[in-house]
């Protein structure tokens, strides 16, 4: 069930972003990339130990560099990351213990994570004339 709901929560969050307007602007996607970042964190200090709350931080500041590198140098980064975090979701209860996420979250956080990251790949595929907040190569993103 967290799968439906990740996903159609995803395809809501989409949709209203394109009727609003939200994801023409650069930032909305790299802004989704460190909320999204942020929530096992929360998680962490929650219920876990000092040592899960900084290795979260560590993983959560791994993406925020993404989304910085992504909206400034190559969008590209941007969905890879957001792709990226929702495959990690599926693997990261093997490597981190944080009892503070909640069971379903791991296959909500995936399947809303994969569906945005890929409905931004394929924005890339279609057109690439996002509007370029960063300094570097214009052509890139």
């Amino acid at each position: 069930m967290e799968y439906l709901v990740g996903f159609f929560l995803s395809l809501a969050t989409v949709i209203f972003a394109a009727v609003i307007g939200f994801d023409r602007e650069r930032s909305f996607y790299s802004t989704v990339l460190c909320v999204v970042a942020t929530y096992y964190v929360l998680f962490a200090v929650m219920g876990a130990s000092r040592r899960t709350l900084m290795i979260e931080i560590a993983i959560a500041v791994g993406f925020f560099l993404f989304a910085a590198l992504g909206f400034k140098w190559n969008f590209w980064l941007v969905a890879a990351a957001l792709v990226g975090h929702g495959i990690f979701d599926f693997f990261r209860h093997g490597f981190i213990a944080n009892p503070g996420v909640p069971p379903w979250w791991p296959g909500f956080c995936m399947a809303f994570d994969v569906i945005f990251g890929g409905w931004l790949a394929l924005r890339l595929l279609q057109r690439r004339n996002f509007p370029h907040s960063g300094t570097m190569d214009r052509h890139t993103g």
